[in-house]
C-alpha cells in the first residue's frame, strides 16, 4: 500500500506565546489518537508551531485504512422468529440496519444458546475522504478556554484562521477545516516574506519554510535563540539571566530570531536588582546581563523578530522603551523609602486577607505570634522573630510591590534594611516565602524559618477552619504547596517540631475565628499527605510510605527517618520473608481476638521454637529501645531483621491455634509482641 509523509498546517494570527507549545502538542496528540481510532497506519508524527501557525507531519501514512472483519451478533434465535418461522420485527431490524436480509445472516453458536451473526470484510476508506473531518474534531478538541468568532464566521478557534494546508506526499487534500478550504498556500515570515507562496509536496515544508525566513521547529528555535543569547553576554564579559518560562515564551514570539544587545542608564542600578530585572523579563522580555559576582550590568540581550539591515535602530527603539519603565521602578523605590514598613502596618487594616479571617493586620499579628513560639522550640531569636513575622505583610502596600506583585518579600528586605533593622528581620521578609516552588530554595536563618512557618500553618489552620479544604485541583489558597514547604524546612533542617504542637498554637491564635470539629487532626493529616506525592517524586515506593504512614508519626523529621531506615531495610535479603511474615501475622492477629496487655506466660511454652522466638524478642527488644530514643530507625531494623531465622522456625513448626485455649492465647500474644516490636519503627508488613 502507497504511504506518503502528510503535512497539516492551520495558518493564524498571532496566537498566544504561553499556550503555543502546549496547542501544538495536544494537536498531535488528538491527531495520533483519531487516526488510531480509525484504523490509519503511520510511523510517527511530529508537531510544529510558531506564532503564526499550528503544523504537523504525519510520516508515513497509509493512503488507505486497514481493512477489517467487522461481527455484530443480533437477536437470539429463539427470539428471532415468530411460531411460524417468520422474522420478527427485531430481527428484520437488525438485518436492515447491516444491509443484509434475515436469511443471509451466519449463526452465532455458544454454551448459552445461538444468535443471528452478521460477518463482513470492511474496506477501508482512502485517507483523502477521512483527512477534513479528522482534523476538524482534532483541532475541536484543543485546551483552548475562550475561543473566538471572527468575520461573519460561525467557526471558533483561539485565533482568526487565514490559510490551510493538508498535503499527503504531493497531493492537495481537498476539503474544509475551520471554515477554510485547504489550499498550497503558505504564509512566510510577515515582514521578511509575508506573500504566500506555493508548497509543491510536504516534504518541502520546513526548508521552504526556512526559505522565507521561518524556522518552525520550535526547539530549533529555542536552542537558537539560547545559543545567541550565550553568545552576546559572552561578548559583554557577562552571565545572561535566563529562566525556562521566558526562553520558552520568547520562542512562540519569533519566527526568525536574532540577538541583539541594549543598555541602559547606569544611574538606575541604585535601585534593587530584582525590581530591575523583573521589569526587564516580565515586562519586555529582555535577558538581563549579570557581572562574574552576580550583579546586574546596565547591559541587557533582547530577541528581535527582524534580520534589520540597521540594527543600531532597533536597538535604540528598545532602549527607548525600557528607560520609563525603569524610571517608573526608580521613582517607585525613592517614593517608598520615605515611609517605614513598621508605619505602614496600620494601613494592612485595609486589606482582607479572608473575610471571615480578617485583615492582613490580623494575619500579621497571628504570624508574629506564632514565629515567636517556633523561636522558643528552635532556639531562634525571639525578638527578631517577633519583628520580622510583624513586618512581614507590610511591602504589599508599598508602590511598588503593588505595581510588580512578584518582587514582593525581596523589596520588604531592601526597605527593611533602609529602615534600619536587623539583618535576620530584613532578610526574613524575603525568606518567608520560601519554598516559594519545588526545587526552590529554603530559609536560611532560623528566624526565616520562624517566620516562613508560621505563615504557613497560620493559613492551613485559617482556611481548614472555615472549612474551605481543597476539592480536586482547586486549591485557590495554595494549600498543598504550603503543606510541602512546611514539611521541607521541618526535614532538610531537622528541625524537633510537632506538626501538633505547631497546629495547637496556631488554632489559639485565631480565638473565635474558626469552629471546624477535629481541626488538629484534619490539617496534621492533610499536611502529612503530602509526604506520599514528596516522595514519590524522588522514586520512593508508596509501600514505603504507606508503612510508615500506619504510626502517624507528627514530626516530620522523625517520619523522615523512618522513611530512610524503611527504605534502606526494603533492600535486605531478609526483607521480603519478613515482610511476608509480618503479613502472616497481621492477618492472624486480624481474625482472632487478643489483649494486647496480656503478659505472656513463658510456662505455657511448649515447643522450642516458640521459646527461642520469645527469648530473641526479649533480647532485641532490650538491644533497640535505645535506637528508637534516638530515632534511629535503620538500625533497629537492621536488628530485628535477626529475627528471620527464629520466626521462620517458628510458623514451620508451631501452631498458632492449638487446641488448648491457654496455649493459643499465649501464641497469639507472642505474636502480637512481636508485631508491637516492629511497629515501633513501621508496618513492614504492607511492603509484602
Amino acid at each position: 500500500m502507497r504511504t506518503e509523509n502528510l503535512l497539516v498546517e492551520i495558518g493564524t494570527e498571532e496566537l498566544p506565546p504561553k499556550a503555543l507549545a502546549k496547542l501544538a502538542s495536544a494537536f498531535k496528540d488528538n491527531i495520533v489518537s483519531q487516526f488510531s481510532e480509525n484504523d490509519l497506519n503511520f510511523s510517527q508524527a511530529n508537531w510544529y508551531a510558531t506564532p503564526r501557525r499550528l503544523a504537523l507531519i504525519v510520516s508515513d501514512l497509509a493512503e488507505y485504512q486497514s481493512d477489517k472483519n467487522v461481527e455484530k451478533r443480533g437477536p437470539a434465535v429463539n427470539s428471532a422468529f415468530d411460531a411460524n418461522g417468520e422474522p420478527t420485527k427485531a430481527a428484520q431490524g437488525w438485518a436492515k440496519s447491516n444491509g443484509i436480509e434475515v436469511s443471509e445472516a451466519d449463526r452465532l453458536k455458544t454454551d448459552k444458546g445461538e444468535w443471528l451473526l452478521f460477518k463482513a470484510n470492511v474496506k477501508g476508506q482512502p485517507v483523502k475522504n477521512l483527512l477534513p473531518n479528522l482534523i476538524e474534531k482534532a483541532l475541536k478538541a484543543l485546551p483552548i478556554p475562550k475561543p473566538m468568532r471572527w468575520g461573519t464566521k460561525t467557526t471558533q478557534f483561539i485565533r482568526p484562521v487565514h490559510t490551510v494546508a493538508i498535503l499527503f506526499g504531493a497531493d492537495l487534500i481537498d476539503g474544509q477545516v475551520l471554515g477554510i478550504t485547504s489550499s498550497r498556500l503558505i504564509k512566510g515570515h510577515r515582514f521578511h516574506s509575508d506573500a504566500p507562496f506555493t508548497l509543491n509536496k510536504s516534504d518541502d515544508y520546513l526548508t521552504e519554510l526556512e526559505r522565507h525566513y521561518v524556522l518552525a521547529e520550535h526547539n530549533v528555535r529555542k536552542t537558537k535563540i539560547l545559543e545567541q543569547i550565550n553568545c552576546a553576554a559572552e561578548k559583554e564579559n557577562s552571565t545572561a539571566n535566563i529562566d525556562d518560562d521566558l526562553l520558552e515564551e520568547v520562542t512562540s514570539l519569533v519566527e526568525w530570531p536574532v540577538a541583539l544587545t541594549a543598555s541602559f542608564d547606569e544611574s538606575f542600578l541604585a535601585v534593587p536588582k530584582e525590581a530591575l530585572i523583573y521589569t526587564m523579563k516580565d515586562d519586555q522580555k529582555y535577558f538581563p546581563l549579570l557581572d562574574k559576582d552576580g550583579e546586574l550590568k546596565s547591559r541587557f540581550v533582547f530577541i528581535t523578530n527582524i534580520e534589520s539591515k540597521d540594527p543600531q535602530t532597533v536597538i535604540s527603539g528598545n532602549e527607548k522603551v525600557i528607560r520609563p519603565r525603569l524610571a517608573d521602578a526608580e521613582f517607585f523605590f525613592n517614593t517608598d523609602k520615605k515611609k517605614t514598613l513598621e508605619s505602614r502596618l496600620e494601613s494592612l487594616k485595609t486589606i482582607l486577607f479572608q473575610k471571615q479571617l480578617g485583615t492582613l493586620f490580623e494575619k500579621s499579628h497571628r504570624i508574629a505570634t506564632m514565629a515567636n513560639n517556633i523561636a522558643l522550640l528552635i532556639d531562634a531569636d525571639q525578638e527578631a522573630s517577633y519583628r520580622a513575622g510583624l513586618l512581614c505583610k507590610t511591602d504589599l502596600m508599598t508602590n511598588m510591590v503593588m505595581e510588580f506583585p512578584d518582587v514582593q518579600g525581596v523589596m520588604g528586605m531592601h526597605y527593611a534594611r533602609a529602615d534600619g533593622e536587623s539583618e535576620l528581620v530584613a532578610v526574613a521578609q524575603n525568606e518567608q516565602y520560601m519554598p516559594r516552588y519545588a526545587g526552590d530554595c529554603l530559609p536560611t536563618s532560623n528566624v526565616s524559618i520562624c517566620v516562613a512557618l508560621a505563615d504557613k500553618i497560620d493559613t492551613l489552620v485559617g482556611i481548614f477552619g472555615i472549612g474551605q479544604t481543597p476539592k480536586g485541583d482547586k486549591d485557590p489558597f495554595a494549600l498543598r504547596r504550603a503543606s510541602i514547604g512546611v514539611l521541607r524546612i521541618i526535614v532538610e533542617k531537622s528541625l524537633p517540631l510537632d506538626l501538633e504542637d505547631l497546629v495547637d498554637a496556631s488554632i489559639a491564635t485565631f480565638a473565635d475565628k474558626i469552629e471546624t470539629k477535629d481541626l488538629k487532626d484534619k490539617v496534621v493529616d492533610f499536611i502529612l499527605a503530602r509526604f506520599k506525592a514528596w516522595y514519590g517524586e524522588q522514586g520512593i515506593a508508596a509501600g514505603v510510605v504507606q508503612s510508615v504512614e500506619v504510626n502517624r508519626p507528627t514530626r516530620p523529621a522523625d517520619f523522615a527517618a523512618r522513611i530512610e531506615a524503611v527504605k534502606s531495610f526494603s533492600t535486605l535479603e531478609s526483607a521480603e520473608a519478613l515482610a511476608a511474615a509480618n503479613k502472616r501475622v497481621a492477618n492472624i492477629l486480624a481474625k482472632n481476638p487478643y489483649d494486647a496487655d496480656t503478659a505472656l506466660d513463658k510456662t505455657l511454652f511448649v515447643e522450642p521454637q516458640e521459646i527461642a522466638l520469645a527469648d530473641a524478642l526479649e533480647a532485641l527488644k532490650t538491644q533497640i529501645a535505645p535506637m528508637i530514643a534516638k530515632s534511629d530507625y535503620s538500625s533497629a531494623l537492621t536488628a530485628l531483621a535477626e529475627l528471620k531465622s527464629p520466626i521462620d522456625d517458628f510458623f514451620e513448626n508451631v501452631m498458632v491455634m492449638a487446641e488448648d485455649e491457654a496455649i493459643k492465647i499465649n501464641r497469639l500474644t507472642l505474636l502480637s509482641k512481636l508485631r508491637e516490636l516492629f511497629l515501633c519503627c513501621a508496618d513492614i508488613s504492607v511492603l509484602k
